[in-house]
């Protein structure tokens, strides 16, 4: 897999939790030092073109570190690079810093981002930033539009406190599912104009194992300047 798209399966995943571990967040997102999840990862854009890669993430404990305010916090790594420093305490779970192989030091996040939170119950909304991951431009370049909208608000709402899944790794109960929804502003073509393009994801969150799930919608529904997909991320194997 190459490092950039990893990163980008990386990101979509959300992989993120925090460091004190107790309670319910433990138990949604394990965050103690030996856990390794295994996932698939497929992604299909609006020409009929798909693509299937695996994405590895795993838990290396707590640690500090100097660019990194606040004390320790919980890392995860991916097997394309990006790590991840998180934390959680009685307002949720959220994330304090990233840092790629290219960067020097851990890169704060201001403000946190949220992955899930508290409390964990059906209702419970927020605001995380995002990108998106699939819209494309057809004749510009950098055709990712990622590049000129590295940030885009998203609302987060948790739609169900006891859902099940079935995901290749097996079938499972008492999951959180989380949905987000967020709108972009691109210029469609000369005939549209300016439109609202649609950002969503849904993920679940499983009691004792963590993100099982990612569906990533992205539409640009056959616009002469864009072109979206859809990318699901299925947790394979855990431990």
């Amino acid at each position: 897999m190459g490092l950039r798209r990893a990163a980008l399966c990386v990101a979509c995943l959300a992989s993120i939790a925090g460091c004190e571990q107790a309670g319910t967040s433990a138990s949604l997102f394990p965050l103690d030092a030996g856990h390794r999840w295994t996932y698939r990862v497929i992604t299909q854009a609006e020409d009929g073109t798909a693509e299937r890669e695996t994405l590895v993430m795993r838990t290396l404990g707590a640690e500090s570190d100097p660019a990194i305010e606040g004390g320790s916090a919980w890392r995860r790594r991916s097997d394309s690079g990006v790590d991840y420093w998180l934390r959680s305490d009685s307002t949720g779970i959220y994330r304090v810093a990233s840092k790629s192989d290219l960067d020097p030091a851990p890169k704060p996040d201001k403000p946190l981002r949220f992955v899930l939170r508290a409390p964990f119950v059906r209702g419970t909304q927020w605001r995380a930033s995002t990108v998106p991951y699939l819209l494309m431009r057809r004749n510009e370049f950098p055709r990712e539009v990622r590049y000129t909208h590295p940030d885009v608000p998203m609302n987060f709402q948790i739609e169900a406190e006891d859902d099940a899944v079935d995901v290749p790794a097996g079938h499972f109960d008492r999951c959180l599912r989380v949905k987000g929804t967020a709108a972009l502003r691109l210029y469609a073509d000369p005939v549209r104009g300016w439109r609202d393009m649609p950002l969503s994801t849904t993920e679940w969150y499983c009691a004792g194992v963590g993100l099982v799930r990612v569906e990533r919608t992205e539409p640009a529904q056959r616009l002469a300047y864009l072109t979206g997909g859809t990318r699901t991320l299925e947790l394979v194997s855990w431990q």
